[in-house]
């Protein structure tokens, strides 16, 4: 990790837009033919970020308008896989969500931004390490840039704990711990460890990842799901649900929601941007009772992540200032200062690291500076390659560890008959 304070610094808005001789021309036609338009497909949180920084980087470009397209999360991503498959209805730049990042990473339709005039790989120690590589496809090339990161995170209801006669180590030297601790919380509040067994495979399988390894998949095709780490995963799934320490709800419903407002779920384990989320709208009320610790036995993991990428068949004419503003989004220190503080929205920026808002304490969470957490979580994940099957080795993998504890299917068995249903899709 290079040291946000020895980074380079970014290039003048002049320089950037004369890296190549005909995108700069390109340009400067764009402004002579007012009006302009750019097109942005963005899903929300993003779309509220780009139409924020719209103003500044309009003013800049006289006559140049720029129109948000905004969709749901997977509408947004089937529409992109549409238009980039088609060549219509296609935007200028699109946001691409990292667990939907694998599917567009084989193909040709985003442009390399390691190429002439764009030259991106210059920007490699501006962002954060994990993230960076994750921009990239198997054949080397710089799909996106990065704009945020889901640093993952341990959140526990502090009230519960202490009325368990628990401590934060108590939940954080090892796994094992972990569900002993949950056993002591299920006995004398009541309250569940973990919303679903789920999670705990979740986690565990972001962790441990060697170099070279994705998810499910490695670099040169080979399924890993019989691995260690997802041996173990399973495994502690299952023990989760053996000793009744989930209480078998899913991430998103109204039980969920339920769960968290009236302490009945003592702890998450996901990005750290639910933190704000359960601030907002998930759990208001529940303000002040809220911890936020590093995962488990040293553990460290990516939970979301957001790129902003350029289709390689979008009009030439408007490319210039598609890539003006594409830098404008993830280069600009205090326009993701001011997403982070709005929206919770991580920066994958290292820039913004020295920022004294790392240090400011969160009400919602005990007055806790747990951005200094996160910070120094987001340092030290490992790169994970993105595999355009991971969506359906997702599915695959939730519906043999389903069966593992609703069928008491055995572990040995479920990742056995996933491993082969992948390999068949691996080189599809």
């Amino acid at each position: 990790m290079t040291d946000p304070k020895t980074a380079a610094p970014p290039l003048p808005r002049r320089s950037t837009l004369a890296l190549g001789l005909g995108l700069a021309l390109g340009a400067g036609q764009a402004r002579a033919q007012a009006p302009q338009h750019l097109t942005v497909a963005a899903y929300p949180k993003l779309d509220a970020i780009v139409k924020a920084a719209l103003p500044a980087w309009e003013a800049q470009h006289p006559g140049v308008k720029v129109e948000v397209v905004s969709r749901e999360m997977n509408d947004h991503h089937t529409a992109m896989v549409t238009a980039l498959s088609t060549g219509s209805h296609l935007p200028d730049l699109m946001t691409l969500e990292v667990g939907y990042l694998g599917r567009f990473a084989q193909g040709h339709g985003l442009l390399d931004l390691r190429q002439a005039p764009f030259q991106a790989e210059r920007l490699e120690k501006r962002f954060v390490p994990y993230t960076w590589q994750q921009a990239h496809n198997a054949r080397g090339e710089l799909l996106a840039l990065p704009s945020d990161i889901g640093p993952g995170t341990l959140l526990y209801r502090h009230d519960v704990l202490t009325r368990a006669g628990l401590t934060e180590p108590d939940l954080t030297t090892s796994w094992q711990g972990f569900l002993a601790a949950g056993k002591q919380i299920r006995t004398r509040t009541g309250a569940f460890l973990l919303a679903h067994a789920r999670d705990m495979k979740d986690i565990l399988i972001r962790t441990g990842i060697q170099p070279g390894e994705g998810l499910y998949f490695s670099k040169d095709n080979r399924v890993l799901v019989r691995s260690p780490r997802f041996v173990r995963a399973f495994e502690l799934a299952a023990q989760v649900r053996r000793e009744g320490l989930d209480a078998k709800v899913y991430n998103w419903s109204s039980d969920w929601t339920e769960g968290f407002r009236r302490g009945a779920i003592a702890t998450q384990m996901i990005g750290a941007w639910l933190a704000g989320f359960l601030n907002s709208w998930l759990a208001p009320k529940t303000r002040g009772l809220w911890r936020a610790a590093q995962l488990p036995e040293g553990s460290f993991a990516a939970y979301g992540g957001s790129f902003y990428a350029m289709p390689a068949k979008g009009e030439p004419s408007r490319r210039a200032l598609a890539w003006d503003l594409l830098q404008h989004l993830t280069l600009n220190r205090q326009l993701l200062l001011d997403a982070f503080q709005a929206h919770d929205i991580f920066p994958a920026l290292v820039d913004t690291f020295d920022d004294p808002f790392f240090d400011q304490p969160l009400p919602f969470l005990g007055g806790q500076p747990a951005r200094r957490i996160w910070r120094e979580a987001a340092r030290n994940i490992r790169a994970v390659e993105v595999h355009r099957q991971d969506a359906f080795a997702d599915e695959v993998i939730n519906t043999e560890l389903d069966k593992v504890l609703v069928r008491g299917k055995d572990v040995a068995s479920a990742l056995g008959d996933a491993e082969r249903l992948l390999a068949r899709r691996a080189h599809r």
